[in-house]
C-alpha cells in the first residue's frame, strides 16, 4: 500500500522513545494513525543491557545466532539464581492530530545455559519464563501470545485502537 515509506534510524535512548518514533514517521509518511513497537531483552546481571541494543548486540542487526553466543559469554560466570531477565515492548499509537498513546508489556523469566527449542526467534532459545521449565522457543506461538510482552503491550494498547475506530464512526 505505501512501498516507498521511509526506514525509521531507531536512534531513542528508551524502548519508548523509538516505538513513538517510529509511529510518528508512519503516520506522517501516510496522514493516518500509526501503530509501532520497540522490544528488547533486559538481562539485571548486565545492568539492563542488551536493552535497546537486543538486535544488534553482537554487532550486526537481527543476527540472532550472534547475539545469543556473545549473551552467553556475557554470563558465562552469573549463577543461575543471578540471570534474571525480562522481555519488553513498547507499542505506541500515533495520529496524525498529534495524540500519542504508548502501554509496555514485560515477560519475566531467566537466561539459560543454552539454547533450545525451535521456535520463536532472537533470545527465544535462551529465555525460560517464569513458572514454567521449557525455554519460550518451545512454546507454541498462542502459548507465548498468551503471556509475552509484545501480547500484553498490544492488549493493553488495543482499547485506544477500539476507541479511535468508534470515534471515525
Amino acid at each position: 500500500l505505501f512501498p516507498d515509506l521511509p526506514d525509521v534510524i531507531e536512534d531513542g535512548a528508551t524502548f519508548e522513545e523509538n516505538a513513538l518514533k517510529k509511529a510518528r514517521e508512519m503516520s506522517m509518511a501516510t496522514g493516518l494513525p500509526a501503530i509501532a513497537d520497540d522490544s528488547g531483552l533486559c538481562v539485571e546481571a548486565l545492568y539492563g543491557a542488551p536493552g535497546i541494543y537486543s538486535a544488534r548486540f553482537a554487532g550486526t542487526h537481527g543476527d540472532d545466532a550472534a547475539n545469543n553466543a556473545k549473551l552467553l559469554q556475557e554470563l558465562i560466570h552469573v549463577p543461575d539464581g543471578k540471570r534474571t531477565a525480562y522481555f519488553i515492548c513498547v507499542t505506541a499509537l500515533v495520529m496524525p492530530d498529534g495524540r500519542e498513546v504508548t502501554r509496555e508489556g514485560r515477560f519475566y523469566g531467566s537466561i539459560g545455559h543454552e539454547p533450545i527449542g525451535k521456535n520463536g526467534f532472537g533470545y527465544d532459545p535462551l529465555f525460560q519464563p517464569d513458572g514454567l521449565t521449557i525455554s519460550s522457543a518451545q512454546m507454541s506461538a498462542s502459548a507465548k501470545d498468551a503471556i509475552s510482552h509484545r501480547g500484553k503491550s498490544l492488549r493493553a494498547i488495543a482499547p485506544h485502537v477500539i476507541s479511535l475506530l468508534n470515534s471515525l464512526g
